[in-house]
């Protein structure tokens, strides 16, 4: 208990005498560590809030698309290899689609080139599509209509016919299914809400001087 209660008094008068000698002033650590504590009061605050289900549900309505569950489209596919056909792989590409869409009972299998990629894809989401084939890609993917082999479609992995065989179209959730990640995100924007208002408040008391470097342009 001697040990635990000396320890107290050298540390409060160490912190005491570092103040008294301006020991807190331009010091990068201590100033984080002030900020960090100014805003964690912040946060305390943010935190006690409570938001009703109106509230919810007009937070989850204002910022859908952060909500939204990602299509999901199935697709069947034929690679081509730019290395293999170089300037000649849309004419390539072309004559492939003239023979699917002429010759429905066609192997697509045996028409583009060999490749690590799957030649059929199940539901899979917009996101991961793209992930694997690039935005780019995705993006065309889900303009297509379902049921018609059709293309090309670039990649990074060269052309691209495909075929759509199911689609499920991105949807907003309802609220009950989202619940906790909508009560979060609100709890963050009050918390970002509180912050700058208590900032802006502080902001009042204090006249801010904005020193230019010689020579350097400043503004009318």
């Amino acid at each position: 208990m001697k040990g635990l209660i000396d320890d107290h008094v050298k540390e409060e008068i160490l912190v005491r005498q570092a103040l008294e000698i301006g020991l807190d002033r331009d010091d990068t650590v201590v100033r984080r560590r002030l900020r960090q504590k100014m805003e964690f009061l912040n946060a305390a605050d943010a935190e006690t809030l409570t938001a009703t289900d109106a509230e919810l549900d007009a937070y989850l309505k204002a910022n859908a698309a952060t909500f939204e569950i990602d299509p999901m489209l199935a697709f069947q596919q034929i690679v081509l290899n730019p290395q293999r056909h170089g300037e000649a792989i849309e004419q390539k590409a072309a004559a492939i689609l003239e023979v699917l869409l002429s010759q429905p009972a066609a192997d697509p299998t045996s028409l583009g080139d060999a490749s690590l990629l799957p030649p059929e894809l199940p539901l899979t989401s917009k996101t991961s599509i793209g992930q694997t084939f690039g935005a780019d890609f995705a993006e065309e993917l889900d303009k297509i209509s379902a049921g018609q082999w059709t293309g090309p479609v670039k990649s990074g992995f060269g052309l691209h016919l495909i075929r759509v065989s199911e689609r499920v179209p991105g949807r907003v959730p309802a609220l009950e299914v989202v619940r906790d990640a909508v009560a979060r995100e609100w709890t963050n924007a009050k918390r970002k809400e509180l912050e700058d208002q208590r900032f802006t408040e502080l902001l009042k008391r204090y006249v801010v001087s904005i020193e230019s470097p010689a020579g350097a342009e400043t503004g009318p």
